[in-house]
């Protein structure tokens, strides 16, 4: 049975992000991944722009679109002959495009859209078509709209329900599932690199593709919030208006933000989002604590320091904007699973920009204070940091007084990992902090000294590149326990907003070891393997691809690893240089 078992991580860097993965990274090239020849591969009629503008649309033209992205994307993962690669799905819709968008009755654009599917050819019946057990369904598609009357004409409704029921068996040129893990590989997106700003019609086509791809292969649809279906017409002329570089960008990421998943966003070196958000960096760390922008370490030893800046530095004001309202402005564009994590990815941004002095206003002690410090490029800094790794040569662990081990995994190493649990056998309590993304994937080396026999710890959901819409569970995965006497000690594990992913992963199989408890804050709640996914203009993006889950069916998505005990920083432990979730962590393993 495929059971997925690595969770994959975002690593943010200052220019951006990287997706660490175990295989290429899928769309990097997506027509090296199979050697075959397609038909869909010959139709390069758009390759470099569509043609097709879209001012001042109306409402009823909005409307036919919304219908086409609906049809467009549906057809495109059920039928058959698209499956097979018969045709480039995106070169058929532009073509289509225009008769549409200036139909003026639903039965006009039914019409028209029902003699487009017919020129696919027949859709053989379907014997294999068979609805899962309930039991083992986690999510369907939302298809509600096959036989919404507002939408579609009867005829159509009728053509669309029978794709549904004789839908593509086979493998597909659009999709496949991840081997041995099962989250999706979207396949053969054209990346439509030049021109660098798509034109109305490949703007539209990323909206297309993008709301499709969270129609039918996100997990966690369900919980994004809000019906997904209406926010494909509120984007329609928010692309449609988008004809700059920025604006493209910026209607991107504000789609991208509304599935709330902390591993969606725009992700390498894109030139154009760098010089929207600044070049240059403070360097100083700035974190959200108490619900106030705080200075809380810094980026160099040196240049940190000489700003003048304290750790415990409230941040009021960044160029005479309060704060609080950079941070309402910037919500919509910030994507992320809850809001620990969305104060978190803004706190990284609050002080870039491209002029080398920002002016702030700060509070220390009671007073505000005008403070202008220097910015320089983020190549000088260590913006590790805001990984929780500042130092990747660290030892990954060490003896606490009191005879407590410790153990940081953002620089654990597997193959010393042996050396390191005999060491801190015979330690009273072990600390194991997951403030980090895990430098090695330890799950199961790890807890296997923790637990005498195996413990249930996590299960997914899958989805069904046969069924597109269908997740369905798989059985529930285990802990290993050990053949030699476990750890005896107590076992305390550290989290926050850092913890993402991988980090959430091992965390939840740390908890299940009989005894172990969570301390901190709720971890950033994006749990399960990226699928990346590229849209016109060659942006990157990526979402959660699998769902992960408790045994029990308990959520992580958006949630995150809620603690046993909560602490988080405070303002006056910062100004004091402490750590106060590690101090807490230390005193539950001294109490008898």
């Amino acid at each position: 049975m495929k059971i997925p078992f690595i969770c994959l991580a975002l690593l943010v860097v200052h220019l951006g992000a990287v997706a660490q993965s175990p295989a290429p990274a899928p769309n990097s090239n997506p027509r090296q991944l199979n050697s075959k020849t397609y038909k869909a591969e010959q139709d390069t009629a758009f390759r470099h722009g569509s043609g097709i503008a879209l001012d001042d649309l109306t409402k009823p033209q909005i409307d036919n679109l919304a219908v086409l992205g609906r049809v467009w994307g549906f057809v495109k993962y059920y039928h058959p002959a698209v499956a097979r690669g018969d045709y480039n799905w995106d070169a058929e819709m532009l073509r289509i495009l225009p008769k549409v968008l200036n139909a003026k009755t639903r039965d006009e654009r039914s019409v028209a859209l029902a003699a487009w599917l017919t020129g696919l050819g027949p859709v053989p019946a379907c014997s294999s078509c068979r609805e899962p057990a309930r039991a083992n369904v986690r999510l369907t598609a939302d298809l509600a709209w096959l036989t919404d009357k507002n939408q579609l004409s009867a005829a159509l409704s009728k053509q669309l329900v029978y794709l549904r029921q004789n839908r593509n068996q086979e493998s597909h040129y659009y999709v496949d599932s991840a081997p041995n893990i099962g989250n999706p590989l979207f396949l053969h997106e054209e990346t439509y690199a030049t021109p660098a700003t798509p034109d109305a019609g490949l703007r539209l086509l990323a909206l297309y593709r993008y709301w499709n791809m969270i129609a039918y292969f996100f997990p966690y649809r369900y919980a994004i919030g809000e019906d997904w279906q209406p926010v494909l017409a509120e984007f329609i002329p928010q692309f449609a208006a988008a004809r700059t570089d920025e604006q493209y960008r910026l209607a991107a990421l504000a789609i991208i933000a509304r599935i709330h998943d902390t591993h969606a966003n725009i992700y390498g070196s894109d030139k154009i989002l760098v010089a929207y958000k600044g070049t240059l960096h403070a360097p100083v760390q700035v974190r959200f604590v108490e619900g106030q922008a705080v200075v809380t370490d810094y980026f160099h030893a040196t240049l940190g320091p000489a700003t003048g800046l304290q750790k415990g530095d409230v941040v009021l004001q960044v160029d005479g904007v309060k704060v609080d309202d950079m941070v309402k402005a910037r919500q919509a564009l910030t994507p992320a699973s809850n809001e620990p994590t969305q104060l978190r990815n803004i706190a990284r941004d609050l002080l870039r920009g491209n002029s080398d002095k920002v002016a702030l206003l700060v509070r220390r002690a009671g007073q505000d204070l005008p403070i202008t410090i220097a910015r320089v490029p983020g190549a000088q800094l260590n913006l590790g940091l805001n990984n929780g790794t500042p130092d990747r040569k660290a030892p990954f662990f060490q003896l606490l007084p009191d005879n407590i081990g410790y153990l940081s995994l953002g620089t654990i190493k597997q193959a010393e990992l042996p050396a390191a649990m005999a060491q801190l056998k015979n330690t009273k309590g072990l600390v194991i902090d997951i403030r980090n993304y895990p430098a090695e994937f330890v799950v199961f080396s790890l807890t296997k000294y923790l637990s005498a026999k195996p413990v249930p710890f996590v299960r997914f959901s899958e989805p069904q590149p046969t069924y597109p819409g269908m997740f369905l569970g798989t059985p529930v995965l285990h802990v290993p326990g050990t053949k030699e006497a476990p750890y005896a000690g107590k076992v305390i594990i550290l989290v926050n907003e850092l913890s993402q992913s991988q980090a959430e992963y091992t965390a939840m199989a740390l908890r299940a070891v009989p005894g172990a408890k969570v301390v901190g804050s709720t971890t950033a709640g994006a749990d399960g393997n990226v699928s990346t996914i590229i849209l016109p203009g060659n942006i990157s993006t990526m979402i959660t691809g699998l769902g992960v889950y408790y045994p029990d069916g308990g959520e992580t998505q958006r949630v995150g690893i809620v603690p046993d005990v909560v602490v988080t920083p405070t303002i006056a432990g910062i100004r004091a240089g402490r750590d106060e979730v590690l101090e807490k962590a230390v005193e539950l393993i001294a109490k008898p």
